[in-house]
């Protein structure tokens, strides 16, 4: 019952603590307090609003003290895409030098934006579109070109691009590109060859490497399989190259040194391969 012992506990002056209680009971269209000269008394609607808001405050404070004590320290939490996570960023994770003094957890899904509902630190953003209160910083350009086991092709007998017109198709219901593929191509696909639809990049170049098809893969997500045989490229045309991930994080934490030294490890893995073109590292330097 004192505005100036509340200041006090909260480190602002007496006369903010009286501001806000008066904008909030204007809110509420009641008085909270009754002001007499040796002090301050709760009205009945005061009250009442004490009573029912002291267990939801309390149960608030209970929950974050839970999740703060379940966080391990030092923890970065980084939220991707799947097909990002299993085919670009978890075999390179060895690379990463703060790996010793930082919990990285790395969880997949469709990233959500809104960083006041997510637990994320970092979302690998599809695309470069800006968030409302995140700054998004475009990371990684890629083309687009047909991919598949080398069995498949053989047994196929697939020899021009037009053979991909009768053969099974992967389709990633993400953004499948497969129309744009061929119009590149020079070919008009009246109707696309039948095939499963994926959820992701990572299902159709998984399916493809079982021999189940034909996958447009995006370059940056294929090279470790076409490297190392499990994948092959099936013809030299390639799709527009675009924007295809971001580095996003709560624009208020633009200056916590933790997103700062993983956002720079990852952005000199991508320039290092090639998939950070001049455009985006202006983009970045912002």
């Amino acid at each position: 019952m004192s505005f100036r012992e509340a200041a006090g506990d909260l480190s602002v002056t007496a006369s903010a603590i009286s501001h806000q209680v008066k904008s909030l009971e204007t809110y509420l269209g009641t008085a909270l307090f009754v002001r007499e000269p040796h002090g301050l008394s709760l009205t009945n609607a005061g009250k009442a609003y004490l009573k029912e808001l002291t267990p939801i405050l309390d149960a608030l404070d209970a929950s974050t003290r839970r999740i703060s004590a379940n966080r391990p320290a030092g923890a970065l939490r980084v939220l991707s895409t799947p097909g990002f996570a299993a085919r670009w960023l978890i075999p390179r994770l060895h690379r990463y030098s703060d790996k010793e003094s930082i919990v990285l957890s790395v969880s997949t899904g469709a990233p959500c934006m809104d960083f006041s509902l997510n637990e994320a630190d970092i979302v690998i953003h599809w695309g470069s579109e800006p968030v409302t209160g995140a700054r998004v910083e475009p990371m990684m350009r890629s083309g687009r070109y047909p991919v598949a086991n080398a069995e498949f092709v053989k047994r196929e007998g697939i020899l021009q691009p037009s053979d991909l017109l009768h053969t099974t198709l992967l389709h990633d219901e993400v953004d499948d590109g497969w129309a744009a593929w061929f119009e590149e191509a020079g070919l008009r696909a009246a109707g696309l060859p039948p095939g499963p639809r994926l959820a992701h990049c990572d299902l159709t170049l998984t399916a493809a490497e079982e021999q189940q098809g034909v996958a447009l893969a995006y370059d940056a997500m294929a090279r470790g399989s076409v490297a190392d045989g499990r994948l092959q490229r099936v013809f030299d045309i390639e799709s527009p190259s675009a924007v295809i991930y971001s580095f996003a994080y709560a624009i208020g934490r633009r200056k916590c040194p933790d997103i700062g030294r993983f956002r720079d490890w990852m952005f000199d893995e991508i320039h290092a391969e090639g998939l950070l073109d001049q455009q985006i590292q202006a983009s970045a330097a912002e």
